[in-house]
């Protein structure tokens, strides 16, 4: 068979191919030809086996929009969800095994409004604080859904005429058992109680000025510092703002964020969940390491059934969280709901 002769700007089209093939392969490394095994993603020693629709969901259960994770003391995995359509059990939190076995249910209260899910220790019990958005509260309850208590916005805080103002999106707890509520989806302040849920203060409010955020989205206090800050998904402004833990600006994460959603961390690594379509990981002075699963945009991809999402990729991460064995369970907010496992293999 007689060779073709490459020419000039034929050997320079595919070495700009080779090229940008070889920026973006770290990010999806390997996928069998067959195309059923995960795919990996990531970078050096943060390497992950992409696990998609992990757990199993007994009959009855169908997954809405699958809004927060958590992963208590035993290794069981906790789901956050609004409940999707033809559902038997409007239960909104599932609980599954490390195995991914399902264990257990709870929460008819909550359907359709199922939002933030953070967990908490305290002394040798665990507790979840919770946020409701379609019934505008945010509630504590123990890891089996008994409710100890449930409240509206403060009434204190200037700005609240009329209880649909305030949407709370996420809740973090501090060391001193003090306890923020992010009024994301309202009038994006932060509301700070004492340990025994007493209102002490608020700050933020709607702008882009320091102090001030716009949807307020998720919540953590940070302790991989020499002092404990506040940060938070400074959303709609599309970045991470710290906050000392009485209110005070620190300073801004800009770079690498689009929509951050909410955090987790695992040691010196933050893992940031972002609306369109990543998962970031950061070091211990908000540094880049990688992100991951990097997909086209959640834009008219969001509300389609799951055939259409590809392997590997993202649509619009909502709620990640690491496991005790560095795994990265991540939840999407997408009509049919999505749980991925990203197994660590490095």
């Amino acid at each position: 068979m007689k060779k073709s002769k490459l020419n000039r700007r034929d050997f320079i089209k595919r070495t700009a191919a080779a090229t940008a093939f070889l920026a973006t392969a770290p990010y999806v490394i390997a996928q069998d030809k067959t195309g059923t095994r995960p795919p990996i993603l990531g970078a050096g020693e943060h390497q992950y086996e992409c696990i998609h629709d992990w757990g199993e969901l007994p009959a009855g259960h169908v997954y809405g929009n699958t809004h927060g994770v958590a992963v208590d003391a035993q290794g069981e995995i906790h789901i956050k969800h609004t409940v999707g359509k033809g559902a038997t059990i409007d239960d909104a939190v599932v609980v599954f095994d490390a195995d991914g076995k399902f264990v257990r249910s709870w929460g008819k209260q909550y359907k359709g409004g199922a939002h933030g899910l953070h967990l908490s220790k305290e002394g040798e019990e665990e507790f979840f604080y919770l946020c409701d958005t379609k019934r505008h509260e945010f509630a504590k309850t123990t890891l089996a859904g008994k409710e100890l208590w449930r409240k509206w916005a403060p009434e204190q805080c200037i700005g609240y005429t009329m209880p649909d103002e305030f949407v709370p999106t996420n809740i973090a707890v501090a060391p001193s058992g003090n306890f923020y509520v992010a009024d994301g989806y309202g009038k994006s302040f932060i509301h700070e109680y004492d340990r025994d849920a007493k209102y002490l203060r608020s700050f933020g409010g709607k702008g882009k000025a320091a102090g001030q955020t716009d949807c307020p989205h998720g919540l953590m206090v940070d302790l991989r510092g020499e002092q404990p800050v506040l940060v938070v998904a400074d959303r709609a402004n599309r970045r991470l703002q710290n906050f000392t833990l009485d209110g005070q600006h620190v300073n801004f994460v800009t770079d690498e964020m689009h929509a951050p959603c909410h955090f987790h961390t695992r040691g010196d690594v933050m893992v940031v969940p972002d609306l369109e379509s990543r998962v970031t990981l950061l070091d211990k002075n908000n540094q880049l390491i990688v992100h991951l699963g990097q997909g086209p945009g959640y834009q008219g991809l969001r509300t389609l059934t799951r055939d259409h999402f590809v392997p590997g990729q993202f649509v619009a991460p909502h709620s990640a969280y690491f496991d005790h064995e560095g795994n990265i369970f991540v939840v999407e907010w997408v009509e049919v709901g999505r749980v991925t496992k990203l197994r660590k293999i490095a």
